[in-house]
């Protein structure tokens, strides 16, 4: 039974967290979370385990989402690397950081945590006017242009700050699980207007890099439970590409207005979860 679940859980965490760039863990980690609380059959998975877990799976969620998008030209190879190289520093601290908290507090912190996310959705983004996009030119950003069928984006950003935003956010993902996405994916579209099917194979792409590394730091800290591990791993592949296709074929709005409505459901539950269970 557990198998099952395990495999089911993999399965709609990927599919859910591709199509929105989340990586799955925004799934995985508050379901295991859930089930710890109202089932004996999960009392082994407490917060540094969930974690630990969740990285090593988000590994094949990325893997098989970056190779779906990869296909189909949507990641920005260029801004993912200056994304990465702000993120593994932190992915390793916050890895690290994650053995000191206790599960319902962990809980607690990680509803807030996506509420924030919400919150920060709320804020209207706007599309850069030709003058701005003509002042881009002269400053010192990194520029970005990018087709998407017969519409082109132009987007940019500061590399300093862009590294500092991937710290931040490899800090976090490393501390909860969930892959980062849940920040870098609003980070894109709200701070540098990537378009969000831009941002979220980007943001795969990321993911997969810094899943790798924060989850050698958890299986270096002995926080992984291997009996258990490989039952995600084939649902969770399936998902991730499962759900590529699915952005590919729904509008931004759609992914965005998705993206919000995880978020929000998601957090009200954990925080409900780790003050009340």
């Amino acid at each position: 039974m557990v198998i099952i679940i395990c495999l089911v859980i993999g399965l709609l965490s990927a599919m859910i967290g591709s199509i929105v760039g989340l990586g799955g863990g925004v799934i995985l980690v508050p379901a295991l979370l859930i089930l710890h609380t109202t089932t004996q059959l999960f009392q082994w998975a407490d917060a540094s385990t969930i974690v630990g877990i969740s990285l090593i799976v988000m590994i094949f969620t990325a893997m098989s989402s970056t190779y779906a998008y990869a296909k189909s030209h949507r990641i920005d190879y260029t801004s993912g690397i200056y994304f990465i190289a702000g993120s593994v520093p932190g992915g390793i601290l916050g890895s690290w950081m994650n053995q000191f908290v206790q599960t319902d507090l962990f809980s607690v912190y990680l509803g807030i945590f996506m509420l924030l996310i919400f919150l920060i959705f709320l804020f209207k983004k706007s599309e850069p006017s030709p003058v701005a996009t003509e002042k881009m030119h002269h400053s010192r950003k990194v520029i970005r242009e990018v087709q998407i069928g017969s519409r082109s984006y132009y987007y940019s950003f500061s590399p300093l700050f862009a590294c500092g935003i991937a710290f931040l956010v490899g800090n976090l993902s490393g501390f909860f699980g969930i892959g980062g996405g849940s920040l870098m994916v609003p980070a894109m579209i709200l701070f540098f207007h990537f378009p969000p099917h831009i941002a979220t194979a980007t943001s795969m792409f990321m993911i997969l890099a810094l899943s790798m590394v924060s989850s050698v730091t958890h299986i270096a800290l002995g926080h992984i439970e291997w009996n258990y591990v490989w039952a995600f791993i084939p649902g969770a592949w399936l998902g991730g590409v499962l759900g590529a296709k699915l952005n590919q074929k729904m509008s931004s709005k759609a992914v965005e207005y998705l993206l919000r409505i995880i978020l929000l459901i998601i957090g009200i539950r954990l925080i409900w979860q780790g003050l009340f269970s």
